[in-house]
């Protein structure tokens, strides 16, 4: 049985969804610490699917939200109207001068890289979207006379404040008092909850809010602690998945909520901070459906690093020339070079077995790490070859 979207001519939007949206700083490939640029985006988890569903399919969707009437506001609502998402119900507020009362939301994202995780510094204290309370909205209008489809939020945006989670029970209510499809995504962050009740308030207000959800989304740690259903035979930090075990937590989560008419969790095991393994799992109308694999990235990610490992022992034989050939005032050329050789060749080895180890296809992975392992061993010996030459040439003996 599909879900019961309202018809498409009957409503003024497609989706709505309630969040709040930062102005996200993004120094590209350095760190935050030394970074003298940034790049400007907006973003917000929930703000994501609306301006998702505008872009890629064409839908008419909005945004409630809220932002201090400065120039960092309305470069967050520049970044908005971009993306094609209504802004009618973002209420303004008058800005202080410097931020004492009420501000903007900003966001530093740093990129991850290989065992260097990523890195999310944000600066939302006090900002407008937080204030937001119950009666600010009038919902009655919203999915009353312009009439929605579907509703979106999620745990980000309950956890900002006492009176954003406020808000947010309202919306649910509000929406499936007139029918509207709802969803919301768990997205869990302990940081966000530790000042208003910690853990203990995040369930409270999330179980609340679930009896109001027809759509609930989230990984494995999201319905771990924002409605206490422990996944069996997964340690805390989640570090291997189950489907099955997934599966049998899902089925206990549509029993306990039988108004759940979608249950989805996403799952995802970490390679790197540059490589991860993501599939999700869905529950609707009684059945399971999984989302397809994709073994193939993991060994696409094993052999290109394989290959610069070729390419750099290529290298190898020609420093052992120059050191062969080359007189006193060149030789030391040489030495640079199988340093240079040898650091290309290490490093792409070291990716090799990153990668090749995370493969359950061992009939793969096993003669990849062989060949990596002897191409690093023959480097070494090239190495120390190499500089024997190279410091008999310098010295003379």
């Amino acid at each position: 049985m599909s879900l019961p979207i309202k018809p498409k001519d009957r409503c003024g939007f497609d989706c709505v969804s309630l969040g709040e949206v930062m102005l996200r700083l993004d120094p590209g490939e350095g760190r935050i610490r030394t970074a003298r640029q940034f790049q400007a985006w907006e973003g917000g988890g929930e703000y994501n699917v609306a301006r998702g569903l505008r872009k890629c399919f064409q839908l008419r969707t909005a945004l409630v939200s809220a932002f201090v009437d400065n120039e960092v506001g309305r470069l967050i609502e520049d970044f908005i109207c971009q993306g094609g998402v209504n802004t009618d119900f973002v209420r303004w507020r008058d800005d202080d001068g410097i931020g004492r009362t009420v501000r903007n939301g900003l966001n530093f994202t740093e990129r991850g890289f290989g065992i260097r995780g990523a890195v999310g510094v944000p600066d939302r204290g006090n900002t407008a979207a937080s204030q937001m309370k119950p009666g600010d909205i009038d919902w009655e209008k919203l999915f009353g006379e312009i009439g929605v489809r579907w509703f979106h939020t999620g745990g980000i945006f309950a956890a900002l404040s006492p009176s954003t989670a406020g808000l947010a029970i309202e919306a649910v209510k509000a929406a499936k008092k007139h029918g509207t499809i709802v969803s919301y995504d768990l997205n869990y962050r302990p940081s966000l909850w530790k000042s208003i009740g910690g853990l203990e308030k995040a369930r409270e207000v999330n179980r609340e809010i679930a009896r109001h959800v027809d759509v609930m989304i989230g990984n494995e740690e999201d319905f771990t602690a924002s409605l206490g259903f422990e996944v069996k035979g997964v340690d805390h930090a989640i570090s291997k998945i189950e489907t099955d075990a997934f599966k049998a937590m899902i089925e206990t989560a549509v029993k306990e909520f039988p108004n759940f008419k979608v249950a989805a969790t996403t799952l995802r095991r970490v390679v790197s901070a540059t490589k991860n393994d993501w599939s999700a799992i869905l529950w609707h109308d009684g059945v399971f459906h999984d989302s397809r694999k994709y073994p193939e990235r993991l060994k696409e990610a094993t052999e290109a690093p394989l290959h610069c490992a070729r390419l750099a022992h290529e290298v190898l034989p020609l420093t052992l020339r120059i050191a062969e050939i080359g007189n006193v005032n060149i030789i030391s050329d040489a030495g640079v070079a199988v340093l240079a050789a040898q650091a290309a060749l290490r490093s792409a080895v070291l990716n090799v077995f990153v990668n090749a180890a995370a493969i359950e296809d061992k009939a793969f992975a096993q003669p990849r790490m062989d060949e990596a392992e002897r191409l690093m061993a023959e480097g070494a010996a090239m190495d120390a070859k190499v500089f024997g030459l190279v410091k008999q040439t310098i010295l003379g003996n």
